[in-house]
């Protein structure tokens, strides 16, 4: 189906409450192809992308995170890429904050918003408006936490906060041991669980939340060809490139798969076949912990296996979810009356 010419594709009209405004979210697990088909939507839709992948936030890794490349960059405008240095922290309500503030602005062009990832927690921190706790920093209780992670190990770490909140362990990558710091430096400072502390405010946006999958053998296999193209196009010299620049092999960055696996690689601690067979069972976790995020049955996403007219039914889906809606768009019907040609 071809694209709409721009001056005929839908605008949102701005002057319309923000209750009434849309926001379409693209989720689903590693490696399933949201970039391709989100970039294709947004394309014939008038839409600009904001990234809910935490791993695409810093300026130099781009091999390893898989991230959308120039061209798709600039067939359609993309947001929180490249907004950081890899020695930079960028937390959950920092993420929020700026997402909302890129919706906002997207809306103000007159386009259509994609939120696409597969980071669970930075999804559900606009979905439902998530108030994230203001306990203000420790920094004896943190030094103190980190010393301990030294002696039983960041996954120890995680281990113990899983003791005492399951629900806050269940939503952090063991391998992120600043977020398993922070969330038990919450819990021994107030006494009350991380998880609980979080208020979920609600969202001012009108959403439709469209899910992508593939039977698990096919995404595993992809996973599998995704990474030996990593390694091929570069990736042991983009990691090489970031470390000879200064950045410390600490830095939270380097927390991303694929990437702790190859410094441990430069440090001697892996062959480079070890680290890929790394990368591989690593990425296969991260894939089974995004389903505790993004769940089959869930009634707020529309699934769609993706296959030769998933792009066309997505699309058809969203049309008919905004005509159905009282969002205000400029010169609708016009737009349809053009579509259905």
């Amino acid at each position: 189906m071809p694209s709409l010419p721009l001056d005929t594709q839908p605008k949102v009209e701005t002057k319309a409450p923000k209750s009434q405004l849309p926001l379409v979210i693209i989720v689903g697990p590693t490696a399933v192809g949201k970039t391709g088909i989100a970039v294709q939507l947004a394309e014939r839709l008038n839409g600009e992308i904001i990234s809910a992948d935490s791993r695409l936030f810093y300026r130099g890794m781009d091999i390893g995170t898989a991230k959308p490349s120039f061209e798709e960059r600039q067939r359609v405008p993309h947001h929180l890429v490249d907004v950081a240095d890899p020695d930079e922290v960028w937390s959950l309500s920092l993420f929020q904050k700026c997402a909302c503030q890129a919706i906002s602005d997207i809306y103000a062009r007159g386009k259509l918003p994609f939120l696409v990832g597969g980071t669970g927690q930075y999804i559900r921190a606009v979905v439902h408006g998530w108030q994230v706790p203001k306990v203000s920093p420790h920094p004896q209780m943190r030094a103190a936490l980190e010393s301990w992670a030294q002696v039983i190990g960041g996954v120890g770490l995680h281990q113990r906060l899983s003791l005492l909140d399951p629900t806050a362990a269940g939503a952090i990558d063991p391998r992120n041991l600043r977020r398993t710091v922070r969330a038990l430096e919450v819990i021994l400072t107030t006494g009350n669980k991380f998880s609980v502390q979080r208020v979920s405010a609600g969202t001012d946006y009108k959403i439709l939340t469209l899910g992508l999958s593939r039977p698990r053998a096919e995404l595993y296999a992809r996973i599998d060809t995704r990474i030996e193209v990593m390694i091929q196009a570069g990736l042991v010299e983009e990691v090489k490139n970031l470390l000879g620049r200064g950045y410390p092999a600490e830095a939270p960055a380097f927390s991303a798969i694929g990437y702790q696996e190859i410094v441990s690689h430069l440090q001697g601690k892996y062959s480079l076949d070890e680290a890929v067979s790394q990368i591989k069972r690593s990425t296969r976790v991260f894939v089974r912990r995004q389903a505790n995020w993004f769940k089959p049955d869930d009634p707020g996403i529309r699934w769609f296996s993706v296959g030769e007219r998933t792009l066309e039914e997505m699309e058809r889906v969203i049309q008919e979810w905004l005509q159905g809606s009282e969002i205000v768009w400029n010169r609708l019907s016009s737009v349809w009356n053009v579509r259905t040609k």
